[in-house]
């Protein structure tokens, strides 16, 4: 199960799985953000080469307006993908 909100401080919280079958629904949720903020990986138990696409996606269209995604609370097997993939050089992870 995959879960993707705006919590309380304005920040996106991410939890369970984030695959292929959730692009829709973190499309919505990262499409109408507009400026900097943190992306909180706590309960994040995977991510798929889709959920990093989405990612990436919104960090290049937030880039473009100076500003970006903050990874925090990552977990080390996703920090480890994130690393071998590169993405550590896109994202600031905290």
């Amino acid at each position: 199960m995959f879960n993707i909100y705006v919590n309380e401080t304005g920040n996106v919280a991410l939890s369970g799985r984030f695959d292929a079958s959730q692009v829709e629904s973190a499309t919505k949720v990262l499409n109408p953000i507009q400026k900097s903020v943190y992306v909180d990986f706590k309960d994040l138990d995977y991510i798929s080469s889709a959920g990093l696409g989405i990612l990436i996606m919104t960090q290049k269209r937030l880039a473009e307006t100076g500003n970006s995604l903050t990874l925090i609370n990552v977990n080390k097997m996703i920090r480890d993908i994130f690393h071998i993939a590169r993405f550590d050089l896109i994202f600031k992870i905290e």
